[in-house]
């Protein structure tokens, strides 16, 4: 079986952007739910409405593809997924670490759908001896200080980084060194690689912290929208003239008023 140590995506030798390789994933998920219903076929704008982009979009993506449907039937929907699967490496069996098996770490590793997409999970490490062993999803446990044999007797290229801000670095460094090219970083820190290793960042906080900032504007709108308007103001006192001085000497308003 292919490994991720000799097989990677050839997404960029055939020059798709990254723009489009981060939107074959969301309509992955859109086709293998319609796959889920036994839907044959269709067309741009349901997947694209499926997917969440628009209808151009997602054309210009599948053409990246060499994919352009059938006019007036649309995608095939089987044949799409094994394309866009074949694209991203998931036809392939690619070895996953995970390191630090706290909540989070635990959490990622009872996760199911890691197999069904290509993903397997070979094996979970933490710094703490007292969890060396402890079977967590139905793997044990095993202790950091083996992490260099455990990537190179399983043939991993992808970590998953699940420790404390303050480990997270010194974490990376050990997979890239081992030979790990690919991270996923779960860990509120940034980290820094070498060329020829990419990392994918998710952190929750930041998430949340973008969420409540669109709910505090939409609160700040709704306030707006309840405040009522302001009364107009009176016209001022010295639009109002004194008909006294605007006669003229025989009390008739003058034609022309003096500049």
């Amino acid at each position: 079986m292919a490994t991720g140590r000799t097989h990677r995506p050839a997404t960029r030798s055939r020059g798709i952007p990254e723009a489009t390789v981060a939107r074959l994933p969301l309509y992955l998920r859109a086709l293998t739910a319609l796959s889920e219903r036994s839907v044959p076929t269709v067309s741009s704008e349901e997947l694209a409405a499926a997917a969440g982009v628009n209808s151009a979009k997602l054309r210009k993506d599948f053409s990246y593809l060499g994919s352009y449907g059938t006019r007036g039937v649309g995608y095939d929907v089987e044949y799409l997924v094994y394309q866009i699967s074949r694209e991203l490496g998931l036809t392939q069996d690619w070895p996953v670490v995970i390191v630090g098996i706290g909540n989070l770490g635990a959490a990622l590793a009872n996760y199911g759908g890691f197999a069904s997409r290509g993903f397997r999970v070979a094996a979970l490490i933490d710094a703490d001896p007292a969890m060396a062993g402890k079977p967590v999803a139905g793997i044990p446990v095993q202790h950091s200080d083996e992490l260099e044999s455990i990537i190179q007797d399983n043939g991993v290229s992808i970590g998953v980084i699940a420790t404390p801000a303050g480990a997270a670095q010194p974490v990376c460094d050990r997979l890239v060194a081992a030979g790990v090219t690919s991270i996923l970083n779960f860990a509120p820190t940034v980290l820094t690689v070498p060329d020829g290793v990419d990392v994918r960042k998710v952190d929750l906080s930041i998430e949340l912290q973008i969420l409540a900032f669109h709910e505090q504007r939409k609160a700040g709108e709704e306030a707006a929208a309840q405040t009522p308007a302001p009364a107009p103001a009176p016209a001022p006192a010295a639009a109002r003239r004194d008909s006294a001085t605007d006669q003229g000497p025989d009390g008739d308003v003058p034609a022309v008023m003096p500049a």
